[in-house]
């Protein structure tokens, strides 16, 4: 995916008289080098350090992480046999090579040679084995559970695994790039992960940060840096602060009007979260177990003024449970299933059996500041429609236990995204039985097609039935759909490497400090 930048500097005459690391004053920093090659990191060390708004105290083993923060972090720690590029495609890792029988039933993968894990054991088939079988047994992700049940047998030859599958699947290679490859014989992955990425796993503090080092002996283009510490702040709003006085070194996930607000002399890229941001109902619980109210509210929403007021327009209007970098399986039209028409709303309403409205509340994890910001503004906008929303600001914690969890909530903003790229990453949690269907969505029309989509060979026909329940969850108006978020990163403007991918993750094996 390309990127743009945004702003190339944000003034830094500014903030003067609060860099008091600098002694009161600043210059204006130097564009960055159009040099390729990384510096000596003289200057920086080659140490970086990354602001994050989330504390990452899930577990850490690699079949049982929940939060996107924090697979956004281990992307640089486990590596599958293949892995996906910032362009969408499945490049090999551990794997050195794989091949695909032509009629779809046998994958045959290479296991690279001089794979260390990161404490120094050699990688061998038999470790493959292992991970494949743990994340089929122990996995959160019941696509990855359901595509693995597929295999029907698997050999190993020498250096080389095959799998045989029970019937052809296109999406298999994703669900593989998901098996992330670690060691049979060490039990700590939960606590002190050990995978074959560039970084290595050294140490976490809760609600205080994160550190990995560089894996000297990886097998491949060894990452630039030596040392990555994410800091953890309790909120937006504390790492705001911490990134415009120019101790951080890069920032993502910025607002708008953090941007705009920003006085150091960071560089700013544009791309995007690559998620589906909404306000997710919970469709067991009055009054939005009845799909005309749920209708309504998607009448009353503005999401063009929305985005104008959160992001200055920037954003992409997706209308169902699919953001734009899925291609194929991406129906653009649905963005426009509920134009704003207050009157609408209000003659849904009155048709529910709520002609004054009603009040209900938004739990929002108050870490998240572009969550809370878009909260803000729907509360403001369900206003003239009589409708009173009370906004509840949780930390991340509470967020996770009581409303992803314990489904203890009328209704959330939040973004949703997918560990795979395929398109029943993003659709599989609103099968009815799913166990990460935390809005209650049932819909027996939805499961066949859904269902349909996973037991077909035919890829246009599957892409068919994907766009159906796509638009089945807009029918029903299953949750209020608004965005794909922007993504707004600051960076130091020596900075160099940064590349948006079309999952939520940062690869920090390319970034480096330019001379």
């Amino acid at each position: 995916m390309k990127k743009r930048i945004l702003a190339v500097f944000l003034a830094a005459a500014a903030l003067a008289c609060s860099l008091s690391a600098c002694g009161g004053a600043t210059t204006q920093t130097p564009a960055p080098s159009d040099e390729t090659t990384p510096s000596s990191g003289a200057v920086h060390a080659n140490e970086l350090t990354v602001g994050i708004a989330q504390d990452l105290d899930d577990s850490l083993d690699p079949y049982q992480m929940t939060a996107a923060g924090t697979r956004e972090v281990m992307f640089n720690v486990f590596e599958g046999l293949v892995k996906p590029d910032s362009d969408g495609n499945y490049v090999c890792a551990v794997a050195s090579d794989y091949q695909v029988s032509e009629d779809g039933l046998t994958y045959t993968f290479t296991l690279r040679d001089g794979v260390v894990f990161h404490n120094g054991a050699t990688c061998t088939p038999d470790d493959v084995l292992y991970s494949f079988e743990t994340c089929a047994a122990t996995s959160v992700t019941s696509a990855v559970v359901t595509a693995l049940s597929a295999v029907t047998d698997t050999v190993v030859d020498g250096n080389q695994i095959t799998m045989t599958l029970s019937a052809p699947n296109s999406d298999f290679l994703s669900y593989v790039a998901s098996v992330y490859i670690v060691p049979a014989d060490y039990a700590d992955q939960a606590t002190k992960p050990v995978g074959t990425g560039p970084f290595k796993y050294i140490s976490r503090s809760v609600q205080e940060n994160i550190i990995l080092e560089k894996h000297a002996e990886y097998y491949g283009e060894p990452a630039h840096l030596d040392k990555v510490t994410y800091k953890i702040y309790e909120d937006g709003t504390a790492l705001f602060t911490a990134l415009d006085s120019g101790s951080l070194d890069l920032v993502a996930h910025l607002t708008m009007d953090q941007v705009n607000n920003l006085s150091n002399g960071y560089k700013v890229l544009e791309g995007t979260m690559n998620l589906v941001q909404a306000i997710y109902l919970n469709n067991a619980v009055a009054p939005f177990d009845n799909v005309k109210v749920r209708q309504a509210l998607c009448y009353a929403v503005d999401v063009d003024a929305m985005l104008d007021l959160t992001s200055d327009g920037h954003g992409t209007k997706v209308g169902s449970s699919m953001y734009p970098s899925f291609g194929k399986y991406f129906d653009a039209s649905l963005a426009d299933a509920y134009p704003h028409d207050p009157e609408k709303a209000k003659e849904l309403l009155a048709e529910a059996g709520y002609p004054d409205g009603f009040t209900f509340t938004i739990t929002v994890p108050s870490n998240y500041q572009p969550h809370v910001d878009t909260a803000v503004v729907l509360a403001q906008q369900l206003s003239a429609v009589g409708v009173t929303a009370d906004i509840q600001k949780v930390d991340w914690n509470t967020w996770v236990n009581d409303v992803y969890g314990g489904r203890n909530f009328q209704s959330t903003v939040v973004g949703f995204d997918s560990s795979t790229l395929n398109a029943s990453g993003m659709l599989a949690r609103w099968v009815s039985d799913n166990d990460k269907n935390m809005i209650n969505y049932n819909n027996p029309d939805y499961d066949a097609a859904f269902a349909a989509a996973q037991s077909t060979t035919d890829d246009e026909e599957q892409t068919a039935l994907y766009k159906q329940c796509l638009k089945i969850l807009s029918d029903t108006a299953a949750n209020v759909y608004l965005q794909d978020m922007a993504d707004f990163v600051a960076m130091d403007p020596a900075l160099e490497g940064y590349e948006f991918y079309p999952l939520y993750v940062i690869d920090m094996a390319k970034l480096y400090f330019a001379a």
